[in-house]
Order: C-alpha cells, then structure tokens, then sequence
C-alpha cells in the first residue's frame, strides 16, 4: 500500500482515532471489572494476608486469568488443591448460561457456610476462614458470593460474540493503522535525513582541541545519523507497544496480560538501570581512562609519525623502527589500561564473569599458539631490520619485492607480479637472501656462465662477454665487468661473466639482455658458444651469421614498428 506524504494529516487523524478507540474500548473493559476491583482491593483476605505474615499460606482463586480472592488449606487438602477446586467451579459456572447469577447466595450450616448456584455447591466456608479474616463466616460468605457474582457477570460480558467481534474488527483496524503509520514514519524521518543532510552536512566540522582531532566530520555526521535513528525506532517502540496494548485488550483470553507488556519490558530496563546507577562510578571511572588513553595513543602516533617522516631523529634508532615500535607500545598501552579497568568493570567480581573470563583464557591459549609465535617473529623481523620494505628479497624458493612488514605476516610481491603473503616465523626459519641491502653501496653483482672451445683464445672469449656486458643497460661501469674461469672441462672452458647493478629491481630483465648480447657478441666474432654438450666438432661451426640475424619475421631496429 502506497501512501502520498501529503495525507499524513490523514493518517495522523486515523492514528488518533484508533487511540480514542483504545481507550474507550479498555474503559469499557475497566467498567465491566470495576466492581471486582473494588473488591479485590478491600478484599479482606488480602488485606489480612499483608497484615499476617505468619499466616497459613494461601492461594489465588482464578477466573479468566484474573485473581478473585485467597483461599487457605483445610484439613488433609492443601490451599493450592482448594484453590483449583474452587476456580473450576466457578469457571464451569460462567460458563453455563442457564444459570443466573442472581442464584449465586449463601447457605448456612452448623460446621461450614456454603456459597451456591442453584442447587450446585461452589465452595464452603469454615470457621478457620473467618478467623484470619477476622469476621465471622457468614459475614465472609456473603462478601465472598457477591465477588463471585460480579466476576461471572464480568466473565460472561467479556467472552460473549458481541464482545469478540468487536475486538476482533478493533484489532484489525489497529493493524490497518499500524501499517499507515510505519509508511509515514519510514518515509517522514527519510525525507527529515536527506533535508539535514543537503542542509547541515557541509557546515559539520570536526571537533578538535587545538590542533589534536577528537572526532572527524565523518563521525560527528555518524552520530547525528545515529540520533536521527534513535529517535525513529523510539517512536516505532512506542507505536508497537501501543498497538500491542490495544490488541490484547481486546481480546478476554489476552486482555490480563495487557497491563504486563509494559512491565515486561520495563522490569529488565529498570534492572539495567538500577545497575548502571549503581555502577556510575566506576563507568565514569573507566569513561575517563578511555578518553586519556585515546589522547595518550593519540600523541604517541603523532610522535612516532615524525620519527617515520624524519622529522624527529635519534641516534641509533632507525626510522623503519617507528611503525613497529608504535604498534607494540599501543598493544601494550591498551593492555596496561585494560588491566587497570578490570575491577571497575559492572559485574567482574561475580562468578559466572570469572567463569567466562577463565573460559575465553583457555580459548585463547590453545587457538592462539601460532599467532602469538609469528607476533613474537615479526618483532623479531622488524627490529633485525633484515630487509626493508621495497627491498629484493629471496625467502626460500620466493624471490619478490617486500610491500609491507607486519606483527604476524610479511607480503611480498614475486617478479610475476602475484602478492605472496609469508608468516613471520616461516621467515625467521628460513635462509633470506636480499638482493637490495648491499646495492645501494657497491651494487648487486649479476653473474651467468658460458662454455667455449679450447679453440678459441680465452682474451677473446673474455673481451666478447666484457663487450656484451657494456651493452647491456641497468649494468654498472665502475666496478667494471669481470670474467672468471670456472672450470677446464673435457671439451669447454667455463666462463663466467659478473657485473654490476644497482637495480636488483631489473635483476630478471638484465639477465635476458646480457644474454641476447653474449648470443650477438659471439656470433658477430664467429666464436662457437659450446653449450650444450658435444661429442664431435661439426664440419661448419656453430654460429649464426650476422646477415641472418633479423631473418623473417624479425626485423632490425629501425623496421620495427
């Protein structure tokens, strides 16, 4: 159902009507039961059951749900047995429409005093009765029976057809009204949001004392929002409850526990209530050390994010040590402001919150073994300052770029551009190998290994791979390039080219350069690279002449597109 907002006043009217109805409705209800009340508040009975603790227990006398009056034990039959013998009669007898009420009187014996209907016994009168009420047995009888009267007639008003038919189409109309009413609030308090947002939201500031910001214009808007929804869902409770009230008291089967949604829901709210009064002081306590160690945590940051930035510089303290030793110093200053708030927390000296506290311990100590070992390895990691973020680093079989260094894993990106996470202790167990550390002094030295044949004169062989070396890009000249001869193999010499860079970055793609100008180098010169292994020399050399170098489909240089 679709409703204009331009007919809230409609609605509005309809939402008051529907409450006229209510009320006229649960004093129409209050009417038919004023008389018992009235009793039940003089009722002798209760009154003396206030007065005489010491008493024989007694127990309630029910009709529809309502107390009528208190009855004690007699003899060998308890007063709760009693008291259900008695409701039952009386509920039989509200029930049966050919019995007037007017039939209900009081007979008279020598032992007891009986309360009738006709010629059926409702209940009977001792003298034990009338002595805790103080009067005699015939004076209680008759206040007795006329209670029962006015119940009855009460009970047969409230359960007739015309009775439910109405509540019945009272309740439907509540329901109609209902849903009327959360369509207009939905769309009332959304039109109210987006107003004070295009109207308010570009004047919020941010709090802050001097220059330390307590609270973003982002929260300070999140917590309008939360007011605005505050207010909504207060409203729809008061709604709910008083649709619900309505609805139960137009029924008689739920029209007692009408007056006790409102106790439902106030007696835990009062419990909470009483309790956090009571515990105002402690609250107050732990709201204050919350707000100094937000600002104490707040400066700290502050401090270290200059060290980080260089802004602030100690001796012996490097500036990749700020973020970790910010990280721990805040998990310990939690910690620290933790244990001081325990005992102030509501409720910690009882048991059951020992009991879940010991409980959550436990849990915590068997599933967080390997979390606390790689928090310990990467305080480790970060203060052995083994490698730093951006560096080359080889970790096992991993050869990346480090991306970030944190308590419980390290990431890294490979050359093939995946994002690898590692756990800190698999790092400490592990040989690292950081391609970066000495670079940025001396350089990294790149190095690969040729064979060549005895045949060729190894001052050629070495100036080849010095030639390919210096065309290579990303390769340093000072240090130069160096050659080393490996090994006198049966059939080769094994050459090994070494230079320098301080790119350990382009580590992967210097390599394939270097090796496309070795490949030119010696080819251009004729001298026969001999790997792989040979078992005879051929009759043409091995080499690939320097006109066939860009044969179909690769073109030279400047053809290339």
């Amino acid at each position: 159902m679709i409703i204009n907002i331009k007919s809230r006043k409609v609605v509005v009217l309809l939402f008051c009507t529907i409450i006229l109805l209510c009320v006229s409705f649960d004093a129409n209800s209050q009417q038919h039961s004023q008389v018992k009340n009235q009793l039940q508040e003089k009722s002798p009975v209760e009154a003396n059951l206030s007065d005489k603790k010491a008493s024989a227990p007694a127990a309630p006398v029910m009709l529809g749900g309502e107390k009528l009056f208190f009855v004690r034990g007699v003899m060998t039959t308890t007063a709760e047995k009693r008291a259900q013998d008695i409701s039952g009669r009386i509920n039989k007898l509200a029930q049966d429409l050919t019995i007037s009420t007017g039939s209900i009187t009081t007979r008279d014996d020598d032992v007891f005093t009986s309360i009738i209907a006709g010629d059926q016994i409702i209940m009977a009168l001792l003298d034990s009765d009338a002595h805790y009420e103080g009067r005699t047995r015939q004076e209680l009888a008759r206040e007795l029976a006329e209670e029962i009267k006015t119940a009855v007639d009460t009970y047969r008003v409230n359960y007739s057809r015309k009775s439910i038919i109405f509540g019945a189409a009272y309740a439907l109309a509540a329901t109609l009204v209902l849903v009327l009413l959360f369509i207009f609030i939905a769309r009332l308090f959304r039109r109210v949001y987006n107003r004070i947002e295009i109207k308010y939201r570009a004047k919020i500031h941010p709090i802050s004392i001097k220059s330390v910001k307590i609270l973003e214009e982002q929260q300070v808007w999140s917590f309008i929002s939360f007011i605005i929804r505050l207010m909504r869902f207060v409203l729809i409770l008061i709604i709910v409850y008083l649709y619900l009230h309505f609805v139960l008291i137009s029924f008689p089967w739920t029209r007692p526990y009408a007056g006790k949604v409102f106790s439902y829901v106030l007696a835990p709210l009062g419990m909470i209530a009483e309790g956090i009064i009571k515990e105002i002081p402690n609250l107050l306590f732990i709201a204050v050390l919350i707000v100094i160690t937000r600002l104490f945590l707040k400066f700290m940051h502050m401090f270290f994010r200059q060290i980080e930035q260089g802004t602030i510089k100690f001796q012996a303290f490097y500036q990749e040590w700020a973020k970790p030793t910010d990280r721990l110093l805040t998990i310990l200053v939690i910690a620290f402001a933790a244990v001081v708030a325990f005992p102030y927390i509501p409720g910690s000296e009882s048991p059951a919150f020992k009991g879940v506290s010991i409980f959550i311990g436990i849990l915590f100590s068997l599933g967080s073994q390997s979390a606390i070992a790689n928090f310990i390895a990467g305080i480790i990691v970060n203060y052995r300052m083994a490698f730093r973020i951006g560096d080359r680093v080889q970790v096992g079989d991993i050869i990346g770029d480090i991306m970030q260094i944190r308590l419980q894993v390290t990431h890294m990106k490979t050359i093939k551009n995946e994002e690898v996470i590692i756990p800190n202790t698999t790092i400490i167990n592990s040989n690292i190998i950081n391609y970066s550390s000495l670079a940025r002094e001396t350089g990294l030295i790149l190095h690969t290994t040729v064979t060549i044949g005895y045949d060729a004169p190894w001052r050629q062989v070495h100036a080849l791979l010095i030639m390919a070396a210096e065309r290579t890009s990303d390769v340093l000249s000072d240090p130069p390039p160096f050659v080393l001869q490996r090994a006198l193999n049966d059939f080769y010499v094994s050459y090994e080219l070494n230079v320098y860079t301080d790119k350990p970055q382009s580590m992967i793609k210097v390599y394939s350069e270097l090796h496309k100008n070795i490949q030119d180098c010696f080819n251009e010169y004729g001298v026969q690279i001999m790997s792989p292994n040979y078992i005879a020399d051929r009759s043409v050399p091995t080499i690939v002449p320097k006109d066939k170098w860009y044969s179909p489909p690769a073109k030279p240089p400047e053809e290339k597109e």
